[in-house]
């Protein structure tokens, strides 16, 4: 991951920068950043900076089919599936952790518990985490993210925009994908090398698990920039509402306006004496 260098976390610093940004997007300041091609007029509404995040995610797709996708490939046929599930598992047990006090954050205390009551069943019975018992035992995740947390806390999504290597975001999420990050097992060590070996287990082995979806995505796609684009945002939308959102309202800007009132007949001319 780039969110850290020399060893040490640089999310403190980029933490601050991004809730500076926040605060001037999300109270009415969001503008296209200079040199981006764009004018709020020619934005879309969730989009203001589409010009720079084009570019950006032009990028992220050259480095993508240069690097990530043909390790990815690689890790897929050398593993087996068995250890890759295994290592899906312990990753996911221990997001799983952090989603017991999102859960608890947003005050849903029966699901946090649900979710507990599942990092304890797969801790103790499924070897640390390797095996998943708890799904068996009828306790399905339910995966919550800083993020979704400042969502239920009342924090707009402000705009979307692309992250460098990392992929669609939005200044809420991008605040909650830092907090999320010192937290995330790479933390579990003090060495340098151990955090980036970890951090890059993780971007390889969720790439792995990508690689049917963007291959469907490159077939079925027009536009790939903007079905990912909608596809996140309709995605994270569902996922802070818990799968049921509210129905969004939209005004008839295109009907044609109502037809002016027929005039009153003219009153009779008097009759002549």
């Amino acid at each position: 991951m780039t969110l850290e260098r020399g060893g040490r976390p640089a999310a403190p610093s980029g933490l601050a920068v991004i809730a500076l940004v926040v605060a001037l997007a999300l109270g009415g300041c969001a503008t296209v950043p200079a040199g981006a091609g764009a004018t709020p007029a020619q934005a879309s509404p969730v989009d203001p900076w589409e010009s720079w995040n084009r570019k950006v995610f032009a990028f992220n797709e050259v480095v993508d089919e240069a690097v990530l996708k043909p390790v990815a490939e690689a890790y897929r046929d050398v593993l087996p599936q068995l250890v890759r599930t295994g290592i899906g598992n312990v990753l996911g047990n221990f997001y799983d952790a952090w989603s017991v006090a999102n859960h608890l954050l947003q005050g849903k205390v029966q699901s946090g518990l649900d979710m507990g009551m599942r990092v304890l069943s797969n801790t103790f019975f499924g070897l640390g985490g390797l095996l998943d018992p708890a799904t068996e035992m009828g306790l399905t995740r339910h995966s919550e993210d800083f993020g979704q947390t400042l969502g239920r806390w009342g924090l707009p999504d402000g705009p979307f925009f692309m992250l460098p290597l990392l992929g669609p975001s939005t200044l809420r999420d991008a605040v909650g994908f830092l907090v999320d990050r010192q937290v995330s097992p790479a933390q579990l060590t003090d060495t340098s090398t151990a955090r980036w070996a970890i951090a890059s287990l993780e971007l390889i082995n969720l790439r792995a698990n990508l690689l049917q979806t963007t291959q469907l995505l490159d077939t079925v796609a027009l536009d790939k920039y903007s079905f990912v684009r909608d596809a996140f945002l309709s995605r994270r939308r569902d996922l802070l509402y818990d799968g049921a959102p509210p129905m969004e309202t939209f005004e008839d800007e295109g009907d044609d306006p109502a037809p002016a009132p027929a005039p009153a007949p003219a009153s009779p001319a008097p009759a002549p004496k």
